[in-house]
């Protein structure tokens, strides 16, 4: 493996997901296989990441700058952060050889902001998080993209849906460019808004998640900060499951669990490979 690579590996054996006895040669053997797939997610785009050097059930921590050390052919964006007061350097993971050094760090969970580095401030990509509180859970949150697909295509726009690879459902539509995240929060939130009033499973605000048996349709990562879990990138769960793009006719007979490191790539094609071919304008 090492000679088919410029990323130096260390610790293969060494056991990430222990019920599944699957090693870090494992998981760096997934992200390869899954790269085709995988890689268009990711281009040009400032990676958040989050390591589990010891396992899913081990420390982890959520990385947004390069990590020292990092070789030199690993391209970074660096954007001042407000949040913490200075400059952070972003891994850009826009090959192969960026894709198998993260998973040797133990990247397990690779996520994605809704711009790209050449226009950081504009979103390119609407998202309703869509994430049940219990009891409700996987079916909940299908009967709610459902209907908020219903209610996207009704305004001409032709949404996209996947996996969380938890509990929840991620539905996008990908925009013209031009669009503040001012402009697509506010969207995605008056959309929440008015589908709560219809229909008492979906609840449009945050601190309306402890009403046991609703779906929030989450709109706040809809910012310049905001991220989502990137499509194929794995979930630090038990069952090593995969954040699944899926077509919409699997949504109803989607499963917990269904999609995994095992099978996710016996998929016969990506549906979300012609995402960005058509871009929408939204009804504002």
């Amino acid at each position: 493996m090492q000679g088919l690579t410029r990323a130096k590996l260390s610790n293969l054996d060494k056991i990430l997901y222990p019920e599944l006895t699957l090693s870090k040669a494992d998981i760096i053997e997934y992200y390869i296989k899954a790269a085709p797939w995988m890689l268009p997610h990711l281009q040009d785009r400032a990676l958040v990441r989050t390591r589990y050097p010891d396992g899913v059930y081990g420390e982890s921590f959520y990385e947004k700058d390069s990590p020292k050390g990092a070789p030199e052919w690993v391209k970074t964006f660096t954007k001042y952060s407000a949040s913490v007061g200075k400059d952070t350097s972003y891994v850009v993971c826009n090959d192969l050889d960026t894709l198998i050094w993260l998973a040797n760090l133990a990247a397990l969970e690779l996520h994605i902001p809704l711009s790209t580095i050449n226009a950081v401030e504009e979103s390119d990509t609407l998202l309703f998080d869509v994430d049940p509180e219990p009891p409700a859970g996987l079916s909940e949150s299908v009967t709610t993209a459902l209907i908020l697909r219903n209610y996207l295509e009704a305004l001409g726009l032709e949404p996209f849906v996947k996996t969380s690879g938890k509990k929840g459902i991620h539905v996008v539509v990908p925009l013209v460019p031009g669009y503040s995240f001012t402009d697509t929060s506010s969207f995605v939130h008056a959309v929440a808004i008015e589908l709560a009033s219809k229909n008492p499973l979906i609840v449009s605000e945050r601190n309306q998640t402890n009403i046991p048996g609703t779906v929030l349709l989450d709109y706040p990562q809809n910012s310049e900060r905001g991220t989502m879990i990137a499509p194929y990138s794995l979930r630090a769960v038990r069952e090593a499951t995969v954040s699944t793009p899926l077509e919409w006719d699997e949504l109803p007979k989607l499963r917990p669990f269904d999609w995994n490191i095992f099978n996710v790539l016996d998929r016969k094609g990506d549906p979300w490979k012609g995402l960005f071919e058509e871009r929408f304008k939204l009804p504002i």
